[in-house]
């Protein structure tokens, strides 16, 4: 007999935090602010993190190389056994979209603080996902719903159909890697074979599949809660156009410009969406943006990087909905009680070099961070903390908010001004440069911008 939602509500009082990292810590704080119990794992590299002294259980789980420890699915696992948690929070990146994990994790008898395997299965692939967008009304990228064939002659038609230039993508890509943009015919084929390759080795698939390439759109996002109970919520919008390398850099939301009448019915089709599949948790809808049209690239079926924005607007502390989820609770508010209130940006502060952009490990010989009304900071480092060379450059992200977009862009530059940390290089100096821009500052961006602002900063 299945569970009622009052017998599966409150079905685990211990979370192990299969991540590292900020994330780590802000997961803590939320399962803390829930009365839950918290299990923190590290690796060699990781003995030392702050977030292990606050947790109730710490365990290595082993080496400082993340495939031998972060990505030990069996590791994981017995560490959870040992510790007694009844559910694993993955947070973003390592096992956080692996279907396989998350099924392992349910036939252990354990909770996954995330969507079934099932709906990650169908959205991790692209091909699969935008199938299923196109079928709850999304609007998608111009292209076929199926993986390209093999016949040369077929991928020629299928190119000239949507027309030139076209954009190759890995079926079960991520990340920025596994894609390709062809301008023209005469490179289309050698295009195809090297992101077939690509593809194989990152993600263990050739499949591949084709869409027009948009040359001026913005990175729009929209983020969804939903529960077991057949609930579900969007709860506005970002805008995640700064990117280097395909790499986000800086978010804000809600992403300005953007009339409430035009991206109303997307939200609704994105939570439509969901309730088709029988998703559950948390997850971001991404969208390119250009000329009033929005078109859907992929679903994250997990919690974002930069998921602090849409808190600090919709006033949803999105980590703790996402838990009381995962434990059968009927999602505590309709999409009528969601307003999203003045203007929030995040800054992702990186150990990494400002110019080169290569990373920097070392020990945080001082570190000074901002505070103050609308300001917050969530990070793992401090003064005498070792910044390992193993894993994400990621130290800390940079949050504002406030009334306006001009005021919460004021209130980031005087943040990052009182911003400081030694011992090792980060992207500060940057990050204080890209909001002293002026196309920036007037919301004239797309997704190329920041590639091209820095190839002018090189060149002067």
């Amino acid at each position: 007999m299945p569970e009622t939602s009052e017998q599966s509500a409150g079905r685990f009082d211990t979370v192990l935090i299969a991540n590292r990292g900020e994330i780590a810590a802000r997961i803590q704080r939320a399962c803390r602010e829930l009365g839950l119990k918290t299990v923190a794992i590290c690796s060699e590299a990781d003995r030392q993190a702050p977030y292990g002294k606050t947790a109730d259980s710490f365990l290595c789980i082993g080496p400082s190389t993340a495939a031998k420890s972060y990505l030990n699915q069996d590791a994981i696992l017995l560490a959870a056994r040992l510790a007694g948690a009844g559910a694993i929070h993955p947070g973003y990146g390592f096992l956080s979209e692996n279907a396989a994990f998350a099924d392992a994790i349910e036939k252990a008898g354990l909770v996954f603080i995330g969507p079934t395997a099932s709906s990650i299965a169908i959205m991790g692939d692209k091909i699969s996902a935008k199938r299923a967008m196109m079928a709850a009304g999304v609007p998608c990228v111009p292209g076929p719903d199926t993986a390209l064939p093999d016949d040369p002659a077929t991928i020629e038609r299928i190119a000239l159909e949507i027309g030139y230039p076209v954009i190759i993508k890995a079926a079960g890509g991520g990340g920025g890697r596994g894609m390709r943009v062809v301008p023209k015919a005469d490179v289309l084929h050698e295009a195809i074979a090297l992101t077939r390759e690509e593809a194989r080795k990152a993600f263990g698939s050739r499949s591949l599949y084709m869409e027009k390439f948009l040359e001026h759109p913005r990175h729009i996002e929209i983020q969804v809660i939903c529960d077991d109970h057949g609930n579900a919520v969007w709860l506005g919008h970002r805008d995640c156009s700064m990117q280097r390398r395909h790499q986000k850099v800086v978010e804000e939301a809600p992403a300005p410009g953007i009339a409430p009448d035009i991206i109303q019915p997307v939200g609704l089709a994105c939570v439509q969406a969901c309730l088709q599949i029988g998703y559950r948790g948390v997850g971001t809808f991404e969208f390119l943006y250009e000329d009033g049209a929005f078109y859907f690239i992929e679903m994250n079926t997990r919690l974002q990087v930069e998921h602090p924005v849409t808190e600090m607007t919709s006033g949803v502390d999105i980590v703790q909905a996402q838990i009381r989820a995962a434990q059968g609770h009927v999602l505590d508010l309709i999409q009528g009680d969601v307003t999203c209130e003045g203007h929030s940006f995040e800054c992702r502060i990186n150990a990494e070099d400002p110019e080169t952009f290569l990373p920097s490990a070392g020990v945080v010989t001082h570190l000074a961070l901002p505070a103050g009304p609308g300001i917050r900071v969530d990070t793992h480092i401090h003064a005498g903390y070792k910044v390992s060379p193993y894993y994400d450059s990621l130290i800390a992200k940079l949050i504002v908010h406030a009334p306006t977009r001009a005021e919460a862009m004021a209130r980031m530059r005087e943040a990052l001004a009182g911003t400081e940390v030694e011992g090792i290089s980060t992207n500060i100096p940057f990050l204080r440069a890209l909001f002293k821009d002026g196309a920036f500052a007037q919301g004239e961006t797309d997704i190329h911008y920041l590639e091209q602002w820095l190839k002018l900063r090189r060149a002067t």
